[in-house]
């Protein structure tokens, strides 16, 4: 089906004027379809001139635009989502009786069968341009018009919306018309949901989950219900305009793509978020960054919207940097830099390398489907870290002032970069920020910043200066102001800060050459850390010295934000194979014992066993690797407090990292207690279960996908786990788990479940993804490196666009580290037909392949 383009939105928004969507949706219908009848009216600037609305119906009964009927027979003929207008009138109303299709992949209307208990469960998830899978629209931000919906469905379930319901009838939901929405903001939530109320500062709160998961809400409502009043009293506090929605609800739904989705009113959450099991701080930590993310949404993005998708960083990035920093702010959850540090931030380093980086914010998006990929690491974390830096430097109270003149001037409209960077610059007394915006919004890339420093017979600093440089293909230099943190050992041996500096790198003026010389005359540090606070977006290495002695210095930094800081510079540098695997990992092994900062320690296990042990050190050095990861992971779990989630991150580290001679450990935690057949968590203690540790559902299906890699785990041990734990997320992980069984007809089944079944839902497909390729299997897989190439196309045809690009990334054959893996890649890149999307998701899984090939080929691996 055709993408909407760039110039075919700005033509259509030239044209028209939308004065309001009336929806009605029938759930009535069956498991396979509903009903949709919409009314748009809509007045044109040109008579008699001609546009399109979109739908992708499964058929359309009747179409009338000012009473006379549309041909439809182009939606069945090629045209495929696009229903011609003719003839228009200065005032029109187009009404379209339409059935749709229930969707299985989180787009559109998704419905969900809950096998836990048999329940229905549906919600509309309509961003990107999948408002029309639900209904007839002009389906583009800058139309934005205000939606009557009502629902036909079961009495007994609950309906929920953008705004309340305002005609309440047995088994008929009539809500209230919204203010002005764009379209990918509708939703529809529908089915048995449990639901707890309360209300804040006038506002109703409302929070939702389904059946099976009520009891593991229930116990965490008063701490979401907490993190969001505090979160709307900081917005009120720093905005000065009240959340303009009404109501607000918060509905955890099942299958979904993302984290959560913004829309007003009612914003829907994956339910994940709803913790079945134990989790460790860092977990509800980043809970509660996603709530204020999806709240700041409220102004960015809901009550302003960008006019087109190249904008997009209007939404993402100033939420992205609120959510951390609101959510740090007005709640409990203090080091939210420090985890925004260690998993944002490296995401966007990561894919500012790639060969699809992109600007933050791009001269030119071409058409939705490109749009649809740039929600990625540089429109979230880079594009955070650049609203970072420019608060930093206009300050709190000129960039408050500037957002505040920017929700006033474009309330219930849209807007772009242009019209954001006039208010700012206004609030910051006249300064114009183009010359800003140009190296930090339009051009790609990320420096890096290096100190180099003499010093005097006297053990003082001489001479300080920052460098920093920009790879040749990607040229630009930034202006930053951070700072330079000098950190010295106390006498307990712990390194603080000593002194700090701020820096301002001009490199219009200095060349990627800044002088400190502040610093002249100071005392060498212990350690010196550029871009202290991590106020700036660069790569920061260290000096040679203190790299060196990092596995000494790391475990002793106080600060959580320093130490990420220094786990993310030493990743970064192994990652670009300055710093050889095997020192990163002794690094890992020194510092992960002492790593209080949760978000980091599960960061840097992340790192060291998915990406160092399992592809950038060859087959000969990896057992030896997990070995040491698995003993300091054991380390932790017995010097942690027993109970303690350190303990847990500690657990799960030790099970990621665990070898066959660790089986009977991991035997020991998976059999129940003694007179409890249905749980590990409770009853008589077990020896081999260190004090205080839960082993409960998702511990155990962790210790159970180990044990199925390692061999000592088969079908029946599967089916026994799910038979525990039979619900949504159970079937999810046993699908990863029988994927990942070292057993040729397991692998063929996976295989055919990936390429080509179009019955399994988005989530199930991509566990079975995220289990086929494992270390040690390549005698299983080898075969399927070389038909995942060439099958991909297919996969692609029978599949909408994001989810061929999100599975093809989950099945990507990463672990076949070899050139020929690379060439087979570069085959299949060669294809010109090959769809955007693919293209962009095979190019950059394959760059990574190459810096594995690069950091294996200096170590010798």
């Amino acid at each position: 089906m055709p993408s909407l383009t760039r110039d075919e939105a700005a033509e259509r928004a030239a044209l028209l004027t939308v004065d309001g969507y009336t929806i009605d949706l029938d759930l009535t219908r069956g498991a396979t379809e509903f009903g949709s009848t919409t009314v748009i009216r809509f007045r044109c600037d040109r008579p008699g001139a001609a546009t399109f609305a979109e739908l992708r119906p499964i058929r359309v009964h009747r179409a009338l635009l000012n009473g006379r009927d549309v041909d439809v027979t182009a939606l069945d003929a090629g045209d495929g989502n696009r229903l011609r207008l003719y003839d228009l009138a200065a005032d029109n109303e187009l009404t379209v009786h339409a059935t749709m299709a229930y969707s299985n992949t989180a787009e559109g209307l998704h419905r969900f069968v809950d096998p836990a208990d048999g329940e229905v469960y549906l919600y509309a998830q309509t961003c990107l341009d999948s408002a029309q899978r639900v209904f007839t629209c002009f389906d583009q931000p800058d139309l934005k018009a205000p939606l009557i919906l009502a629902v036909t469905g079961p009495q007994a379930w609950t309906v929920l919306a953008n705004s309340p319901v305002a005609c309440p009838v047995p088994g008929r939901w009539e809500f209230a018309a919204t203010p002005p929405l764009s379209t990918y903001l509708m939703t529809l939530v529908a089915g048995p949901y449990r639901s707890w109320y309360t209300a804040h500062d006038g506002i109703g709160l409302g929070i939702h989950c389904r059946a099976a998961l009520a009891d593991h809400l229930d116990r965490d409502a008063d701490e979401v219900f907490g993190i969001t009043a505090a979160c709307f009293d900081r917005y009120h506090e720093v905005f000065g305009v009240r959340y303009p929605f009404g109501k607000y609800d918060q509905v955890f739904v099942p299958e979904f793509n993302v984290g959560a989705m913004e829309n007003p009113g009612c914003v829907t959450f994956r339910d994940e978020f709803v913790f079945r099991s134990a989790v460790t701080e860092a977990e509800r930590t980043t809970r509660a960054m996603v709530i204020a993310h999806e709240m700041a949404h409220m102004w960015f993005g809901n009550l302003v919207t960008m006019r087109w998708w190249d904008d997009l960083w209007l939404n993402e990035a100033f939420a992205e940097y609120l959510g951390v920093r609101v959510a740090g702010e007005a709640t409990r959850f203090a080091d939210t830099w420090s985890t925004f540090t260690i998993n944002r931030k490296t995401w966007g380093y990561a894919a500012d390398q790639r060969p699809s980086t992109h600007p933050v914010a791009p001269d030119r998006v071409d058409d939705c489907a490109a749009a649809l990929l740039n929600f990625d690491g540089i429109s979230y974390a880079k594009g955070a870290s650049a609203v970072r830096q420019l608060a930093a430097c206009l300050g709190d109270d000129a960039f408050f002032a500037g957002l505040r003149r920017y929700f006033d001037a474009y309330r219930f409209r849209n807007a772009t970069l242009a019209d954001l960077l006039t208010v700012l610059g206004e609030a910051g007394g006249g300064r114009d920020l183009t010359g800003w915006a140009l190296p930090w919004l339009r051009a790609t890339g990320v420096t890096t910043l290096r100190p180099v420093a003499a010093i005097g017979p006297d053990g003082r600093y001489t001479a300080v200066t920052i460098v920093q440089t920009a790879p040749p293909e990607r040229p630009t230099l930034r202006p930053h102001r951070l700072a330079v943190g000098l950190y010295d050992r106390g006498r307990d041996g712990r390194l603080e800060r000593r002194r700090q500096v701020c820096v301002d790198l001009e490199p219009a003026a200095d060349h990627g050459r800044t002088p400190v010389p502040a610093l002249t005359g100071e005392p060498v540090a212990t350690l010196f850390l550029t871009n202290d606070d991590d106020l700036s977006y660069a790569k920061v290495r260290l000096a040679d010295a203190e790299l060196e002695a990092l596995p000494r210095l790391l475990p002793a930094v106080v600060d959580p934000l320093a130490r990420a800081m220094l786990w993310s510079a030493a990743w970064d540098a192994t990652r670009d194979a300055d710093l050889p695997a095997d020192r990163f990992l002794e690094l890992v092994v020194a510092g992960l014992p002492t790593e209080t900062e949760l978000a980091v320690f599960a960061q840097v296990v992340s790192f060291a066993v998915d990406l160092t042990a399992d592809q950038y050190l060859g087959g000969e050095r990896r057992p030896a690797a997990l070995a040491a990861l698995a003993a300091a992971c054991a380390r932790t779990v017995l010097v942690a407090e027993p109970g303690s989630g350190r303990q847990l991150a500690a657990a799960r580290g030790y099970v990621r990292c665990a070898t066959v001679a660790d089986v009977p450990v991991l035997r020991g935690w998976l059999a129940p207690a003694d007179g409890d057949p249905s749980s590990g968590a409770s009853g008589a203690a077990r020896p081999t279960v260190p004090d205080g540790l839960t082993v409960d559902a998702e511990l155990r299906w962790a210790v159970l996908r180990r044990l199925v890699v390692l061999g000592a785990a088969g079908h029946a041990d599967i089916d026994a786990e799910l038979d525990r734990d039979h619900g949504a997320a159970g079937a999810e992980q046993a699908a990863g788990c029988r994927s990942a069984l070292p057993d040729a007809g397991a692998k063929a089944s996976a295989w055919q479940s990936i390429m080509v079944d179009t019955s399994l839902s988005n989530r199930l497909l991509l566990a079975t993804a995220d289990g086929f390729w494992q270390p040690d299997q390549d005698d299983l897989t080898a075969g399927y490196v070389d038909r995942y190439f060439a099958e991909l196309p297919a996969m692609a045809n029978r599949r909408s666009p994001e989810v061929t690009w999100r599975l093809a990334a989950a099945a990507y054959p990463r672990l076949a580290v070899r050139s020929e893996t690379v060439t087979a890649a570069q085959r299949l890149l060669d294809h010109d037909d090959l769809p955007a999307g693919l293209r962009r998701t095979v190019l950059d899984c394959t760059d990574d392949l190459r810096r594995a090939l690069a950091v294996r080929g200096s170590v010798g691996g």
